[in-house]
């Protein structure tokens, strides 16, 4: 995440990648490590070194809440489609960065609801993550048929040298020529493509550990207690008003009628929340400088702003249209036990 990928140097100690992106064309770059480490595999039985022996795999690192995987996601479903009957295939590595991304509930419902037909590995305890020595979601390991990875990239973008390299790796394995026309893949909701000529905001943490700029008293969140949202917020400033517990990755609201309030520049705005209490679910409404969103709502609420917050993933609350600026946003939860974890834009 981060902007194109979140390094995660204190999970791997120092391990350094297995492969970089610069090469003109896909030479060997090391072994692919086995998956036996998954904790769990979904859409397929667990998947051996013999049954992917003659294939060519293409396996991408991801956690469900990742804006950056999700938006790789139009591109890996629709080479998963194409290329599926050439001998290609689609591993999903599942590595939570999140407690509740440990939940194979979770994974399992988000997996469903993204239409994930390919083979998925659970990844909960990192053992597949640190046994290929990587950093970031998303990652993409391109596999030969003889088991050698051949190319890496990390985060978003290259997508038409991505395919070259499958349709590559494929015809080396003698699959019937594959140099046709790439994919046209179009991403809609959250898979939309950022708008990066417009967006001037990151990633940010809500829980006292890696917040940055928070502006309601002080560098850094204290303990249960009440907060009060400046009357000015700086550009990628955030504040709270109302009665909040900070955790270490986390805030959650302990009365009804908090707020939440950020400055961006961005054309989508969105926030990984959810109940603190599962099996509940908690009303909120979303303002833009002060009104109802309007033409600028995002996919999880209407035209006032209203939602609801009924599962832990990520919630898509604004996409304006032209033209974009700085804006306020703000989010106020109706009811208590409202969790969030990260704002992300596009």
């Amino acid at each position: 995440m981060k902007a194109h990928q979140l390094l995660l140097a204190a999970v791997l100690a120092g391990a350094a990648p297995l492969a970089t992106t610069q090469d003109s064309k896909p030479s060997v770059k090391g072994i692919s490590p086995a998956f036996k480490g998954a904790t769990e595999w979904l859409n397929t039985r667990p998947l051996t070194g013999d049954d992917l022996r003659g294939k060519v795999v293409l396996v991408e690192f991801w956690t469900y809440t990742c804006i950056n995987w999700l938006r790789t996601m139009p591109y890996v479903r629709a080479w998963s489609e194409k290329y599926k009957d050439r001998g290609l295939v689609v591993i999903g590595v599942h590595t939570p960065e999140f407690p509740f991304e440990h939940d194979p509930s979770n994974v399992r419902r988000a997996v469903k609801e993204m239409q994930i037909a390919f083979p998925v590995a659970i990844d909960n305890d990192y053992a597949v993550w640190k046994a290929f020595r990587n950093q970031a979601w998303p990652a993409l390991y391109f596999i030969d048929a003889k088991g050698r990875i051949r190319h890496h990239h990390d985060g978003e973008g290259e997508y038409d040298r991505s395919e070259r390299v499958i349709q590559q790796l494929l015809e080396e394995a003698g699959s019937t020529p594959a140099r046709d026309e790439l994919v046209s893949a179009e991403g809609r909701g959250t898979e939309a493509a950022a708008d990066w000529g417009n967006l001037r905001s990151g990633e940010n943490y809500l829980g006292s550990e890696r917040t940055e700029n928070f502006a309601s008293g002080g560098a850094k969140l204290g303990g249960p207690r009440e907060y009060a949202v400046p009357a000015r917020l700086g550009l990628n400033h955030w504040g709270l008003a109302g009665d909040w517990t900070a955790k270490a990755g986390s805030i959650v609201l302990n009365k009804p009628n908090g707020r939440i309030a950020y400055r961006f520049h961005a054309r989508d705005l969105h926030l990984v929340m959810g109940p603190a209490t599962r099996g509940a679910a908690v009303r909120f409404r979303v303002l833009i400088d002060g009104k109802p969103p309007g033409a600028a709502r995002g996919a999880d609420v209407d035209e006032q702003g209203n939602g609801t917050v009924a599962a832990q993933r990520l919630y898509q609350l604004i996409r304006q249209p032209s033209p974009i600026a700085d804006r306020t946003f703000e989010i106020e939860f109706l009811d208590k036990d409202a969790e969030a974890f990260a704002f992300t834009f596009g």
